[in-house]
């Protein structure tokens, strides 16, 4: 993440809290495009873990929810296990939104498509940043991606990548609304459930951007 984004995510915090509150919690009966509700964050018990000492010092046995960065900011599983699958999630829909500059037909959906993967690239860097930080890793081999929420099937992603045209475009938009509302739900559940500060802000501003691009999509009328 770029320092004018990081910039953006701090300064929205309070304003983007509000907004998402309305917009991923709650869905307008006029507009079947609206973010849908999510649940509950996944509850998790603090746990045992050993953290290293500093050089010279002894490792220390604390709790996993008063686990804190190198900077001193707390978090918890909730949200590494955002930061590691919404890398993966991100990466899928980057994908897809670079095929539809060369095989989208409507112009206004090749723009979206662009804004989309703008978006998200310095989003996915941001969270290998964070994961660097505390010296986690990208991926955890009990993670099942393929059981994320929005995450499309290898078989749908090929038959995008075979699609042109006015095909091409009716299967971007449907699996693109389908995944944003699968990241909108992820970021609610560090919204509701992580103790990282800066990432529940960025969850929230996630989840009110795709929002609006589902929205947009649907204004389409593809």
């Amino acid at each position: 993440m770029n320092r004018q984004r990081a910039s953006m995510l701090l300064a929205a915090g309070v304003a983007v809290a509000g907004a998402v509150g309305l917009i991923v919690a709650t869905r307008s009966s006029s507009d079947s495009s609206a973010a849908v509700p999510l649940p509950s964050a996944v509850s998790e018990a603090p746990h045992r873990v050993v953290v290293p000492g500093r050089p010279g010092e002894s490792a220390e046995v604390t709790l996993s929810d008063r686990v804190k960065a190198p900077d001193g900011v707390t978090y918890n599983g909730i949200d590494t296990t955002f930061v590691q699958m919404m890398i993966v999630h991100h990466g899928q829909a980057i994908e897809m939104a670079g095929l539809a500059g060369r095989r989208a037909s409507n112009v206004e959906l090749r723009a979206l498509a662009d804004r989309i993967g703008a978006a998200q690239a310095p989003e996915v860097t941001y969270l290998r940043t964070w994961l660097r930080a505390r010296k986690l890793p990208e991926t955890d081999p009990s993670h099942d991606h393929s059981t994320m929420p929005g995450m499309q099937t290898p078989a749908d992603m090929a038959a995008l990548r075979a699609a042109t045209g006015a095909e091409f475009d009716r299967k971007f938009v449907a699996m693109m609304t389908d995944h944003h509302r699968g990241a909108q739900q992820m970021a609610g559940d560090v919204i509701t459930g992580g103790q990282d500060e800066l990432l529940r802000e960025m969850a929230n501003e996630m989840a009110v951007e795709q929002g609006s691009e589902v929205r947009r999509m649907a204004q389409l009328g593809i």
